[in-house]
């Protein structure tokens, strides 16, 4: 339709949302699908966050409030950067917005010109490129192998940048891969970020408390102080906390930054949630203690995932630090042809047969930005994950060549 705008042309709709949308319509219409798209924890909200939104409720605090934010989730939130990263900022350093997605947007939106250019390792998060897209930057891939663990080096950092880079958008533990950068690793990106002053850091640490075994988590401004006034450090009460639904995002950075996304914000949906606000307070002041046998789960499901699926033939899944996703290659299964006739030629294709002929719903790794691959959400029970890994095992033992 000429009538559109013609930016929607740079972009295209989430396929994560479409993976999931389409499980939920066969769902709907009788199959029998399990769904591993969606990026989301099953457990529910802890009780004591639930109380506080309901007490919320009960005492009016229900009207407009701050565009960015109310003073409480503010000051909440300056103590878990210092408490978790070592990192000092005041309530004006601030915003919180209607999850992290809007954060990353605003930030875009505030700073991006046309032509200004943004780094994104790849595999991303699929919503990366398109958001750049529509605030009129161009994103610039570096591509992170499974060989590489799905991190990149310092050296491909540097020769990404140019003179039109603007942001260099790190995400660690990552979204697919559950990749997670150490220390070392980290430090050897900011060595180069220092010497490229106009280019600034925007993180994407939503997945801060699902770290695993031996990594510990660590953020840019923490590794590299020097860096603080050119980062924007992203965060949420999302994941760790089971509050997908609440919606509630935040970050913290220099105080120009900070006014010009709240300036976006204040002529686009203006405050989140009054409701939701006072119970990510509760979610960052009240009690962590729940987060450690919740990541015990985790590491149960994300092992049970990553060994079924190497058992399967044709597939080679690495054992990720973070998150609650898998990543595994399909190299192996590519040329082959499924039992109901379909050419395997991508991921794409190997994602399509499998919803189609199993009921297994995962997202194609093209999504992300290297193929070929899939992402797995290991966020649902037990006996969901075992039977769906069982139907990804007897699928590629059913491919055949030529």
């Amino acid at each position: 339709m000429s009538f559109l705008s013609a930016t929607l042309k740079r972009v295209k709709p989430s396929p994560t949302i479409a993976v999931t949308t389409k499980a939920q319509e066969l769902k709907a219409a009788g199959r029998d699908v399990i769904g591993l798209g969606a990026g989301e924890p099953d457990f529910d909200t802890p009780d004591n966050i639930k109380t506080a939104g309901i007490a919320a409720i009960n005492s009016g605090k229900t009207k407009y409030t701050a565009v960015d934010g109310i003073p409480e989730l503010k000051k909440a939130i300056c103590a878990k950067f210092a408490r978790d990263n070592d990192l000092t900022y005041c309530p004006d350093q601030v915003t919180v917005g209607t999850g992290g997605k809007q954060v990353l947007y605003n930030a875009f939106m505030a700073t991006l010109n046309a032509g200004d250019e943004v780094i994104i390792p790849a595999p991303y998060w699929v919503s990366y490129p398109d958001m750049v897209l529509l605030s009129g930057g161009e994103p610039v891939f570096v591509e992170a192998t499974l060989e590489a663990g799905f991190k990149i080096t310092a050296a491909q950092l540097e020769a990404a940048i140019t003179p039109k880079t603007k942001w260099f958008l790190f995400n660690s533990p990552s979204n697919p891969t559950g990749a997670g950068y150490s220390w070392n690793e980290l430090n050897a990106l900011t060595d180069v970020l220092l010497r490229h002053p106009h280019v600034w850091v925007l993180t994407d640490d939503m997945y801060e408390h699902l770290s695993y075994g031996d990594f510990k988590f660590c953020t840019p401004a923490q590794v590299e102080p020097q860096l603080y006034d050119r980062t924007l450090t992203m965060n949420g009460v999302s994941k760790a906390y089971a509050m997908t639904g609440w919606r509630i995002g935040y970050a913290a950075g220099p105080r120009d930054l900070i006014g010009a996304i709240r300036k976006v914000q204040s002529q686009s949906t203006s405050n989140p949630c009054s409701i939701s606000q006072w119970a990510a307070v509760e979610a960052l002041n009240g009690p962590q203690d729940f987060i450690t046998p919740n990541n015990a789960m985790f590491i149960h499901r994300r092992d049970l995932v990553v060994s079924m699926l190497n058992d399967a033939t044709g597939i080679v899944c690495p054992k990720p630090e973070g998150a609650f996703y898998v990543y595994p290659s399909i190299a192996g299964c590519i040329g082959k042809t499924t039992p109901a006739g379909t050419k395997i030629t991508n991921d794409e294709d190997f994602a399509t047969a499998l919803l189609e002929e199993t009921g297994v719903a995962v997202v194609f790794g093209a999504a992300f930005g290297l193929s070929p691959n899939f992402r797995v959400s290991y966020a649902t029970s037990d006996d969901a994950l075992k039977e769906a890994c069982t139907r990804i095992q007897t699928f590629c033992a059913g491919l055949s060549i030529g």
